[in-house]
């Protein structure tokens, strides 16, 4: 008998920076390596070829993913580089002219080719015998996942580079996408977290044609979708949804508790003169009397979004009309951001006043004290009631989850005090015994 041992696998190390879409294209990558053979590690020494997914939505997000690829490089000394900022490629290898390869976003057959040219799979491998789970290579944790349903945006808002990286808008098959979403259920997921560009444009591009799952027949629609991930019978959040006429057929499901009573919807501003200039779908005037309409369908409704302060031509008029409309909306989650410039944008041809940074930044000081004013008295109406958490960690203190109004890693928790018994992909109900300007406590009832 031989006892040569067996060749090792190649080995690949991978960091994955921006939003979960990019993530997504992170898992695709991963699972066509593995399905191939490579092990995919967690330290630049034991790696072969370091793999990093860039964003480049603003310049701050591009300093990082430079400052990373200089890290991989120093540490590893092979480095392939993919995902937004991979349409810069000049800028990047002016930077760090030793990188391998310079891929875009969703190339993930170049990205895989050019880890093959570095790093050669092994040619015994068989991935009919050498099984990757049905679900594919997560980076999130087991209880949850993101489902990408699109990739690209029709929109042409004028701080955003998005479609000149992504293009235009190509909806998945709508059968592919609830295939992926049952094999995640059957993995261990507890929640889907849908997301795209502009997850309520779905099938817009292939005028809404009916595709097939399980034997049906089932709309490329966003509500179509909704209602046969609905019979999944895990938790499914939306993000990234335009406030179209149709996202009001989305409130009686939330309100019949078939999809969670969640809607990230960014904003990105109220003025309606603001919002012509970002070239935003403004739909400013009526949205309020929707978001009222919506909240008597369904008095859960929680609503997140994202805003920007400091963009080009906003007055102090123009800023307080976003206070007053934000009194107004009481929205539940709200992020902002001081307006970057991005190289490419539309918006830096405008002609139009630019705001000061010392400014930009007063403004988002105080518009963070208004709505973080807005999110605790909110949630103080919570204390007393009971909600069903889902448990994210747990230590010797107890269990940290999340309730159906608050998304991983950009929303708040629930401490959850007595429960050190539980564990990460548990649900429990729970009575919420305080609160603060983001986060609840509570106890397992």
């Amino acid at each position: 008998m031989s006892t040569t041992p067996a060749p090792a696998n190649p080995k690949v190390g991978f960091v994955s920076l921006g939003c979960p879409k990019a993530l997504v294209d992170s898992e695709r990558i991963l699972t066509q390596l593995r399905m191939e053979g490579y092990d995919v590690v967690s330290t630049y020494q034991d790696a072969d070829v370091v793999v990093v997914n860039t964003c480049g939505f603003i310049d701050s997000a591009k300093a990082e993913s430079l400052e990373v690829i200089g890290e991989a490089i120093k540490e590893n000394g092979k480095v392939i580089v993919t995902g937004c900022m991979g349409v810069e490629e000049g800028n990047i290898r002016n930077v760090h002219p030793s990188v391998l390869a310079v891929t875009g976003p969703q190339q993930y057959e170049q990205v895989v080719n050019a880890v093959h040219e570095v790093v050669p799979p092994r040619k015994d491998h068989n991935p009919l015998i050498d099984l990757v789970p049905p679900q594919g290579i997560k980076l999130t944790p087991r209880h949850y996942a993101y489902l990408k349903i699109s990739e690209g945006c029709n929109h042409s808002c004028s701080f955003c580079i998005i479609p000149s990286m992504r293009g235009k808008l190509v909806s998945r098959p709508v059968g592919d996408v609830l295939d992926e979403a049952q094999r995640l259920v059957k993995s261990g997921v507890k929640e889907l977290l849908v997301i795209s560009q502009d997850t309520s444009a779905y099938g817009v591009d292939v005028k809404y044609r009916t595709g097939f799952w399980n034997g049906a027949p089932v709309k490329t629609r966003m509500t179509e979708l909704c209602e046969a991930l609905s019979t999944l019978g895990v938790w499914v959040r939306l993000h990234y949804v335009y406030p179209y006429p149709h996202v009001d057929e989305l409130i009686p499901l939330m309100a019949a508790g078939k999809i969670l009573p969640y809607l990230d919807i960014p904003f990105q501003h109220a003025s309606p003169k603001v919002l012509k200039s970002m070239k935003r779908p403004a739909f400013e005037d009526k949205t309020l009397a929707r978001i009222k309409n919506w909240r008597e369908i369904c008095p859960d409704l929680i609503i997140r979004s994202t805003f920007i302060v400091g963009f080009p031509g906003e007055t102090e008029e123009d800023f307080q009309y976003l206070l007053n409309w934000l009194t107004e909306a009481q929205l539940d989650r709200v992020g902002c951001f001081q307006y970057s410039p991005v190289e490419g944008a539309p918006a830096n041809d405008l002609d139009l006043e630019i705001v000061p940074d010392e400014v930009k930044q007063d403004r988002w000081d105080r518009f963070m004290a208004h709505q973080q004013a807005i999110s605790s008295a909110r949630l103080q109406m919570r204390i007393g009631r009971e909600i069903e958490v889902l448990v994210d960690e747990v230590d010797e203190q107890g269990a940290v989850g999340r309730c159906f109004f608050d998304a991983p890693e950009i929303d708040g928790n629930v401490f959850i005090d007595n429960g050190s018994n539980l564990k990460p992909g548990d649900k429990v109900w729970c009575k919420v015994t305080d609160a603060d300007e983001y986060d609840l406590w509570a106890e397992q009832i």
